[in-house]
């Protein structure tokens, strides 16, 4: 025993010895400061994913504005000063931003790859996102997201005997399980051919959506799916329900979700599991960060008095002006994209919770060795190294924001009260002060149907409900780190609340 013990002590060291001579990357000249991290293949990832905005403020304060960290076996060049982001995305020819996220898709969803130079497709998504997410295109999505938030809110809205009162409920499951629906039906339509099990199975979906998405960033980071049963058997079902089959049977579905189908069936080598699969990606994309960024936005609002008297005043002039009135059993109200977008009271509010709530992570891989020039100097970038900026950085920085963990529902709102676009970093002007979408070719196409989303729920809201919280000093929640790099991140504890019919 002892000689066995001494021998796998022996292998042990030599292959400690091995990585140490074979496995650490050196920095060579004119290349940023490099960080590799204690454990092989690991690298920095524990540390990062433990509390990544103390992780790279720790760097950032080390080895200046630029440096590399080893995470899960990839080298990751971090820019941390805003004042350079613009000369990184002038390198744009260098970078290849589809093959971390069209990578990252196929692992986490279970499909082949949807890019285009790997031949299983042809059709170039960020087109069809464009074509079908924003300009007129956002009108008609607008307009289906306002029926179906009535739709599921408006059982709880007409005045039946049980609703006369206040009705108690988790503030992020109550914004959790309207959303949901709501944005399902708008995508994807709704079954007239199922109207009687129609609650059901959006509750069966709500439920299977949350047992995928709680293991997303494991599966983000690289494990496989079949570690985790209860969510590999959720995902199956949630891509079942969106089969090409069950979809045609569907009334009312989405432009963008139709042009996929019709492109799926005419430019991919996709069987049908595969192609419902690509939709289940248009579903999660649409609702893991709206939700909670809906649910920061209602908390926000709620929890301060100004906020809730400047974003009703708001509401209620918008209504008027477009000669809305609020009627218990009348036509719904509907409010046009060009009425949406002139609301910069409930525009501030929300930029102002995804400011603090917001942790995604902007990642480019780099096409070749080049040289990357920025304001902090010129630094050799080595072949599929990455480059990424973590704008939660920028949203905490006091000297750009000052006091930035306080919410202040008017910190994007300018003397006049219209939308504020200026913002300083050391006296020069930000180009990019606001992130939580991405940046350049990379940033998030339904990011306008997002904050529409999210303004459609605040407007029946502040319109149908009187609102409070049950403790009504109420601590903010924590962030859920775990989720830290993915973008909104969601609270660790919900908070009650309470609503009852206005008339």
């Amino acid at each position: 025993t002892m000689t066995i013990s001494l021998l796998w002590g022996i292998v042990v060291a030599v292959c400690c010895c091995l990585w140490l001579i074979l496995g650490i990357r050196r920095r060579q000249m004119g290349e940023p400061p490099l960080e590799n991290g204690l454990i092989p293949y690991l690298g920095c990832a524990l540390q990062f994913g433990a509390n990544p905005l103390e992780f790279l403020r720790a760097n950032q304060r080390k080895h200046g504005h630029v440096f590399t960290c080893k995470l899960m076996g990839k080298y990751v060049h971090f820019i941390t000063n805003p004042l350079s982001y613009h000369k990184v995305l002038c390198h744009g020819k260098h970078f290849d931003w589809r093959k971390f996220h069209f990578n990252t898709s196929a692992k986490v969803f279970g499909h082949r790859s949807v890019d285009p130079g790997d031949g299983h497709t042809t059709e170039n998504i960020n087109k069809t996102f464009i074509k079908t997410l924003q300009g007129d295109a956002l009108n008609a999505l607008a307009e289906a997201m306002m029926e179906n938030l009535l739709l599921v809110l408006r059982p709880s809205v007409l005045p039946k005997p049980k609703m006369a009162g206040w009705v108690k409920e988790g503030m992020y499951s109550f914004c959790y399980r309207v959303m949901f629906e709501a944005g399902y039906l708008t995508l994807f339509g709704k079954d007239l051919t199922r109207q009687d099990s129609q609650r059901a199975l959006m509750l069966s979906n709500l439920d299977n959506f949350k047992q995928f998405d709680k293991i997303f960033p494991a599966l983000a980071a690289g494990l496989p799916i079949r570690m985790f049963k209860s969510a590999h058997r959720a995902r199956e079902k949630l891509a079942e329900g969106l089969r090409h089959e069950n979809l045609r049977r569907r009334d009312g579905v989405s432009d963008l979700v139709s042009l996929r189908m019709l492109l799926n069936d005419q430019l991919s080598t996709f069987d049908d599991t595969e192609k419902a699969k690509t939709h289940l990606v248009l579903l999660w994309a649409s609702q893991a960060n709206t939700i909670p960024a809906t649910f920061w936005s209602l908390f926000q609002t709620i929890r301060s008095p100004e906020a809730m008297k400047a974003a009703t005043e708001e509401v209620n002039r918008t209504l008027e002006n477009a000669g809305q009135k609020i009627i218990p059993e009348g036509s719904p109200i509907c409010l046009n994209q060009m009425q949406l977008n002139d609301m910069p009271v409930l525009d501030s509010i929300i930029k102002e919770s995804l400011r603090l709530s917001s942790a995604s992570l902007s990642i480019r891989a780099a096409k070749e060795d080049f040289t990357l020039h920025i304001q902090d100097g010129s630094f050799n970038i080595r072949k599929d190294d990455f480059i990424a900026f973590y704008p939660q950085l920028i949203h905490l920085d006091p000297g750009i924001y000052p006091d930035p963990l306080t919410f202040k529902y008017d910190r994007y709102l300018d003397e006049n009260g219209k939308a504020k676009t200026n913002f300083y970093c050391n006296g020069l002007k930000l180009n990019y002060y606001y992130m939580p979408f991405g940046s350049g070719a990379t940033i998030c196409p339904g990011r306008l149907f997002a904050v529409h989303e999210i303004k459609q729920f605040l407007v029946l809201m502040l319109s149908y409900f009187e609102l409070e919280l049950v403790e009504r000093h109420v601590k903010c929640p924590p962030l859920d780190q775990s989720r830290a790099g993915l973008g909104i991140l969601p609270p660790l504890n919900d908070v009650e609340f309470k609503y009852k019919f206005k008339y």
